[in-house]
Protein backbone atom coordinates (compact mmCIF):
# COMPACT_ATOMS: atom_id res chain seq x y z
CA UNK A 1 0.00 0.00 0.00
CA UNK A 2 1.68 3.42 -0.94
CA UNK A 3 3.17 5.48 1.94
CA UNK A 4 1.76 8.82 2.90
CA UNK A 5 4.92 10.31 2.88
CA UNK A 6 7.71 10.42 0.00
CA UNK A 7 9.21 7.25 -0.72
CA UNK A 8 13.16 6.92 0.26
CA UNK A 9 13.19 3.89 -1.93
CA UNK A 10 10.57 3.15 -4.27
CA UNK A 11 10.16 0.47 -6.97
CA UNK A 12 7.71 0.57 -9.87
CA UNK A 13 6.61 -2.77 -11.85
CA UNK A 14 10.99 -3.68 -12.01
CA UNK A 15 11.26 -6.39 -13.96
CA UNK A 16 15.06 -7.62 -15.21
CA UNK A 17 15.67 -10.54 -17.76
CA UNK A 18 18.91 -12.46 -18.52
CA UNK A 19 19.47 -13.99 -21.90
CA UNK A 20 21.47 -17.83 -21.06
CA UNK A 21 22.87 -20.32 -23.61
CA UNK A 22 23.46 -23.95 -22.84
CA UNK A 23 25.31 -26.86 -24.20
CA UNK A 24 28.47 -26.55 -26.22
CA UNK A 25 28.02 -28.94 -29.53
CA UNK A 26 24.62 -27.24 -30.14
CA UNK A 27 24.26 -24.53 -28.13
CA UNK A 28 20.23 -23.86 -27.21
CA UNK A 29 19.13 -19.91 -25.60
CA UNK A 30 16.84 -19.32 -23.48
CA UNK A 31 15.38 -15.93 -21.97
CA UNK A 32 15.29 -16.20 -17.70
CA UNK A 33 12.98 -13.62 -16.01
CA UNK A 34 14.99 -13.02 -12.64
CA UNK A 35 12.57 -10.27 -11.43
CA UNK A 36 9.40 -10.29 -12.80
CA UNK A 37 6.55 -6.79 -12.06
CA UNK A 38 8.29 -6.37 -8.07
CA UNK A 39 6.73 -2.84 -6.84
CA UNK A 40 7.31 -1.59 -3.47
CA UNK A 41 8.03 1.54 -1.38
CA UNK A 42 10.33 1.98 1.93
CA UNK A 43 9.44 5.26 4.41
CA UNK A 44 12.73 7.54 5.30
CA UNK A 45 14.19 6.16 8.43
CA UNK A 46 11.82 2.38 7.98
CA UNK A 47 14.06 -0.95 8.30
CA UNK A 48 12.31 -2.88 5.39
CA UNK A 49 12.88 -6.93 4.89
CA UNK A 50 13.50 -8.14 1.30
CA UNK A 51 12.98 -12.38 1.89
CA UNK A 52 12.90 -15.50 -0.13
CA UNK A 53 13.92 -18.39 -0.84
CA UNK A 54 17.67 -18.31 -2.88
CA UNK A 55 16.86 -17.83 -6.97
CA UNK A 56 13.80 -15.46 -6.18
CA UNK A 57 15.31 -12.49 -7.23
CA UNK A 58 16.49 -10.74 -3.96
CA UNK A 59 20.09 -9.81 -5.08
CA UNK A 60 18.98 -9.12 -8.79
CA UNK A 61 16.46 -6.46 -7.24
CA UNK A 62 18.66 -4.72 -5.20
CA UNK A 63 21.69 -4.22 -7.80
CA UNK A 64 19.28 -2.85 -9.43
CA UNK A 65 18.29 -0.71 -6.58
CA UNK A 66 21.94 0.59 -6.33
CA UNK A 67 22.72 0.83 -9.78
CA UNK A 68 24.58 -2.23 -10.56
CA UNK A 69 21.86 -3.74 -12.80
CA UNK A 70 20.01 -1.48 -15.45
CA UNK A 71 16.20 -2.90 -15.41
CA UNK A 72 15.01 -4.30 -18.57
CA UNK A 73 11.89 -2.37 -17.58
CA UNK A 74 9.98 -0.32 -14.69
CA UNK A 75 11.55 2.42 -12.65
CA UNK A 76 13.32 2.77 -9.69
CA UNK A 77 14.12 5.84 -7.40
CA UNK A 78 16.04 6.39 -4.20
CA UNK A 79 15.34 9.72 -2.06
CA UNK A 80 13.62 10.82 -5.41
CA UNK A 81 16.69 10.18 -7.68
CA UNK A 82 16.02 7.44 -10.87
CA UNK A 83 18.79 4.98 -10.55
CA UNK A 84 19.21 5.10 -14.06
CA UNK A 85 19.03 8.38 -15.11
CA UNK A 86 21.12 9.67 -11.78
CA UNK A 87 23.41 7.00 -11.08
CA UNK A 88 26.18 9.35 -9.49
CA UNK A 89 23.77 10.68 -7.18
CA UNK A 90 22.08 7.52 -6.16
CA UNK A 91 25.63 6.29 -5.65
CA UNK A 92 26.53 9.36 -3.54
CA UNK A 93 23.50 9.09 -1.24
CA UNK A 94 23.60 5.04 -0.58
CA UNK A 95 25.45 1.94 0.85
CA UNK A 96 25.75 -1.68 0.89
CA UNK A 97 26.77 -4.90 2.60
CA UNK A 98 26.77 -7.89 0.64
CA UNK A 99 26.96 -11.24 2.65
CA UNK A 100 30.80 -12.53 2.64
CA UNK A 101 34.58 -11.95 3.26
CA UNK A 102 35.19 -9.65 -0.12
CA UNK A 103 35.94 -6.19 0.00
CA UNK A 104 38.39 -5.24 3.13
CA UNK A 105 42.38 -5.53 3.11
CA UNK A 106 43.39 -8.65 5.53
CA UNK A 107 46.84 -7.47 6.28
CA UNK A 108 45.98 -4.23 7.43
CA UNK A 109 43.95 -3.51 10.37
CA UNK A 110 40.60 -2.63 10.78
CA UNK A 111 41.85 1.31 11.37
CA UNK A 112 43.57 1.38 8.52
CA UNK A 113 41.17 -0.30 6.22
CA UNK A 114 38.79 2.40 7.14
CA UNK A 115 40.75 5.04 6.66
CA UNK A 116 41.85 3.67 3.22
CA UNK A 117 38.01 3.63 2.15
CA UNK A 118 37.60 7.13 3.76
CA UNK A 119 39.85 8.49 0.81
CA UNK A 120 37.97 6.54 -1.35
CA UNK A 121 34.86 8.02 -0.32
CA UNK A 122 36.16 11.31 -0.60
CA UNK A 123 35.86 11.94 3.38
CA UNK A 124 37.56 15.40 3.96
CA UNK A 125 40.50 14.65 6.34
CA UNK A 126 39.54 16.72 8.91
CA UNK A 127 36.42 14.36 9.29
CA UNK A 128 38.11 11.38 8.81
CA UNK A 129 38.90 10.47 12.42
CA UNK A 130 35.58 11.75 14.10
CA UNK A 131 33.58 9.38 12.14
CA UNK A 132 35.66 6.33 11.81
CA UNK A 133 35.68 6.96 15.84
CA UNK A 134 31.89 6.90 16.17
CA UNK A 135 31.47 4.30 13.15
CA UNK A 136 33.64 1.71 15.28
CA UNK A 137 31.92 2.37 18.66
CA UNK A 138 28.60 2.02 16.72
CA UNK A 139 29.70 -1.52 15.46
CA UNK A 140 31.32 -2.83 18.63
CA UNK A 141 34.78 -2.49 17.47
CA UNK A 142 36.42 -0.25 19.50
CA UNK A 143 39.67 -1.25 20.85
CA UNK A 144 40.27 -3.69 18.45
CA UNK A 145 40.72 -1.47 15.14
CA UNK A 146 44.46 -2.27 15.50
CA UNK A 147 44.38 -5.59 14.78
CA UNK A 148 44.37 -6.98 11.17
CA UNK A 149 41.44 -7.70 9.77
CA UNK A 150 42.69 -11.65 8.78
CA UNK A 151 42.53 -11.92 12.89
CA UNK A 152 38.91 -11.05 12.69
CA UNK A 153 35.71 -13.82 13.18
CA UNK A 154 33.52 -13.55 10.31
CA UNK A 155 31.19 -11.36 12.71
CA UNK A 156 33.83 -8.97 12.96
CA UNK A 157 34.63 -8.51 9.34
CA UNK A 158 30.50 -7.94 8.92
CA UNK A 159 30.60 -5.43 11.37
CA UNK A 160 33.38 -3.83 9.59
CA UNK A 161 31.79 -4.22 5.90
CA UNK A 162 29.16 -2.37 7.73
CA UNK A 163 31.25 0.68 9.01
CA UNK A 164 33.01 1.06 6.13
CA UNK A 165 29.82 1.24 4.08
CA UNK A 166 28.55 4.28 6.64
CA UNK A 167 31.84 6.35 6.14
CA UNK A 168 30.22 8.48 3.70
CA UNK A 169 27.37 8.72 5.80
CA UNK A 170 24.54 7.66 3.41
CA UNK A 171 21.25 8.04 3.66
CA UNK A 172 19.95 4.66 2.59
CA UNK A 173 21.79 1.46 3.17
CA UNK A 174 21.08 -1.97 1.27
CA UNK A 175 22.19 -5.11 3.34
CA UNK A 176 22.11 -8.47 1.58
CA UNK A 177 22.09 -11.45 4.03
CA UNK A 178 24.56 -9.46 6.55
CA UNK A 179 24.44 -12.50 8.76
CA UNK A 180 25.28 -15.67 6.50
CA UNK A 181 27.74 -18.06 8.47
CA UNK A 182 27.88 -16.31 11.51
CA UNK A 183 28.33 -17.68 14.51
CA UNK A 184 24.76 -16.81 16.83
CA UNK A 185 27.03 -14.48 19.64
CA UNK A 186 28.24 -12.65 16.44
CA UNK A 187 24.97 -12.39 14.42
CA UNK A 188 23.24 -10.82 18.15
CA UNK A 189 26.26 -8.11 17.56
CA UNK A 190 25.24 -7.45 13.99
CA UNK A 191 21.77 -7.75 14.55
CA UNK A 192 22.48 -5.12 17.62
CA UNK A 193 24.25 -3.22 15.40
CA UNK A 194 21.56 -2.81 12.51
CA UNK A 195 19.13 -2.05 14.81
CA UNK A 196 21.25 0.93 15.44
CA UNK A 197 21.23 2.04 11.91
CA UNK A 198 17.80 2.23 12.30
CA UNK A 199 17.91 4.40 15.64
CA UNK A 200 20.25 7.10 13.54
CA UNK A 201 17.54 7.55 11.44
CA UNK A 202 18.99 5.38 8.47
CA UNK A 203 16.86 3.77 5.97
CA UNK A 204 17.70 0.00 5.80
CA UNK A 205 16.89 -2.68 2.91
CA UNK A 206 17.90 -6.36 4.74
CA UNK A 207 17.16 -9.44 2.96
CA UNK A 208 18.07 -12.61 5.35
CA UNK A 209 17.39 -16.27 5.13
CA UNK A 210 17.16 -16.18 9.17
CA UNK A 211 13.31 -15.43 10.01
CA UNK A 212 13.67 -14.88 13.99
CA UNK A 213 16.21 -11.73 12.69
CA UNK A 214 13.80 -10.27 10.35
CA UNK A 215 10.67 -10.52 12.90
CA UNK A 216 13.39 -8.76 15.37
CA UNK A 217 14.23 -6.04 12.99
CA UNK A 218 12.24 -5.56 10.06
CA UNK A 219 9.10 -2.65 10.31
CA UNK A 220 7.83 -4.04 7.23
CA UNK A 221 8.44 -7.08 5.00
CA UNK A 222 7.77 -8.01 1.33
CA UNK A 223 8.20 -11.53 0.77
CA UNK A 224 9.08 -12.52 -3.16
CA UNK A 225 9.16 -15.55 -5.11
CA UNK A 226 10.00 -16.31 -8.31
CA UNK A 227 10.54 -12.76 -9.12
CA UNK A 228 7.49 -11.36 -8.14
CA UNK A 229 5.61 -9.97 -4.87
CA UNK A 230 3.60 -12.44 -3.17
CA UNK A 231 2.97 -10.76 0.39
CA UNK A 232 3.81 -7.68 2.13
CA UNK A 233 3.19 -6.19 5.47
CA UNK A 234 4.26 -5.98 8.96
CA UNK A 235 6.12 -8.96 10.72
CA UNK A 236 2.56 -9.43 13.08
CA UNK A 237 0.60 -8.93 9.37
CA UNK A 238 1.85 -11.46 7.86
CA UNK A 239 1.89 -14.16 10.65
CA UNK A 240 -1.88 -13.31 10.79
CA UNK A 241 -2.06 -15.43 7.16
CA UNK A 242 -1.67 -18.54 9.58
CA UNK A 243 -2.40 -17.55 12.80
CA UNK A 244 -5.78 -18.81 12.52
CA UNK A 245 -4.95 -21.88 12.40
CA UNK A 246 -1.96 -24.32 14.37
CA UNK A 247 1.01 -26.18 13.66
CA UNK A 248 1.32 -29.98 14.02
CA UNK A 249 4.83 -31.22 14.69
CA UNK A 250 5.50 -34.72 14.19
CA UNK A 251 8.99 -35.45 15.24
CA UNK A 252 10.07 -38.63 12.67
CA UNK A 253 13.19 -40.76 12.05
CA UNK A 254 13.12 -40.65 8.46
CA UNK A 255 9.50 -39.66 6.63
CA UNK A 256 8.61 -41.68 3.49
CA UNK A 257 7.76 -39.27 0.96
CA UNK A 258 4.25 -40.91 0.59
CA UNK A 259 3.84 -39.63 4.42
CA UNK A 260 4.07 -36.49 3.06
CA UNK A 261 2.19 -36.41 0.54
CA UNK A 262 -0.90 -38.43 2.33
CA UNK A 263 -0.32 -35.83 4.72
CA UNK A 264 -0.73 -32.65 1.96
CA UNK A 265 -3.85 -34.32 1.07
CA UNK A 266 -5.53 -34.30 4.47
CA UNK A 267 -8.31 -31.95 4.61
CA UNK A 268 -7.67 -28.90 6.53
CA UNK A 269 -4.33 -28.58 5.36
CA UNK A 270 -2.30 -25.62 3.92
CA UNK A 271 1.21 -26.80 3.75
CA UNK A 272 3.74 -29.61 5.01
CA UNK A 273 7.61 -29.01 5.17
CA UNK A 274 10.10 -31.13 6.26
CA UNK A 275 13.27 -30.70 8.67
CA UNK A 276 16.34 -31.72 9.25
CA UNK A 277 16.67 -31.08 12.84
CA UNK A 278 19.93 -33.58 13.25
CA UNK A 279 19.43 -37.40 13.33
CA UNK A 280 15.23 -36.22 13.55
CA UNK A 281 13.01 -35.62 10.48
CA UNK A 282 10.66 -32.89 11.79
CA UNK A 283 6.95 -33.11 10.08
CA UNK A 284 5.46 -29.72 10.18
CA UNK A 285 1.89 -29.60 9.15
CA UNK A 286 0.06 -25.89 9.21
CA UNK A 287 -3.60 -26.20 9.52
CA UNK A 288 -6.32 -24.48 8.87
CA UNK A 289 -8.69 -23.16 11.92
CA UNK A 290 -10.56 -25.86 13.94
CA UNK A 291 -9.04 -29.44 11.86
CA UNK A 292 -8.07 -32.09 13.48
CA UNK A 293 -5.54 -33.66 11.46
CA UNK A 294 -3.37 -35.13 13.64
CA UNK A 295 -4.76 -38.69 13.12
CA UNK A 296 -5.14 -38.62 9.48
CA UNK A 297 -1.55 -37.15 9.51
CA UNK A 298 -0.03 -40.07 11.76
CA UNK A 299 -1.81 -42.42 9.49
CA UNK A 300 0.21 -42.37 7.10
CA UNK A 301 3.51 -42.05 9.12
CA UNK A 302 2.61 -46.36 9.65
CA UNK A 303 5.65 -47.94 9.61
CA UNK A 304 7.36 -44.81 10.77
CA UNK A 305 9.12 -44.48 13.93
CA UNK A 306 7.75 -41.65 15.62
CA UNK A 307 8.73 -39.17 18.26
CA UNK A 308 7.04 -35.89 19.87
CA UNK A 309 3.96 -34.92 18.63
CA UNK A 310 2.96 -31.47 19.76
CA UNK A 311 1.37 -28.74 18.55
CA UNK A 312 2.37 -24.75 18.76
CA UNK A 313 1.04 -21.37 16.99
CA UNK A 314 2.24 -20.62 14.03
CA UNK A 315 5.46 -17.86 13.84
CA UNK A 316 6.76 -15.68 10.86
CA UNK A 317 9.20 -19.12 9.52
CA UNK A 318 5.44 -20.47 8.77
CA UNK A 319 3.91 -17.79 7.29
CA UNK A 320 6.96 -17.26 4.98
CA UNK A 321 6.69 -21.38 4.16
CA UNK A 322 3.28 -21.33 3.16
CA UNK A 323 4.24 -18.07 0.91
CA UNK A 324 7.17 -19.79 -0.62
CA UNK A 325 5.86 -22.76 -1.15
CA UNK A 326 1.79 -21.94 -2.03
Amino acid sequence: MPLTETPAVEARDLRRTFRTRQGALRPTRRTVEAVRGVSFEIAPGELFGLLGPNGAGKTTTIKMLITLLIPTSGSASVLGRDVVGDVREVRRRIGYVFGGDRGLYERLSGLDNLRYFSELYGVPPREQKERIGSLLELVGLTGREGERVEGYSRGMRQRLHIARGLLHDPDVFFLDEPSIGIDPVGARELRATIAGLREQGKTVLLTTHYMFEADELCDRIAVIRSGEIVAEGTPTQLKQLVSAGRVLEVETYGVSDDAVEVARGTGGVRSVVVEDRGQLQVLVVSCEPGAEVTQHVLAGLDGTRVGRVSHRDPTLEDAYVELVTR
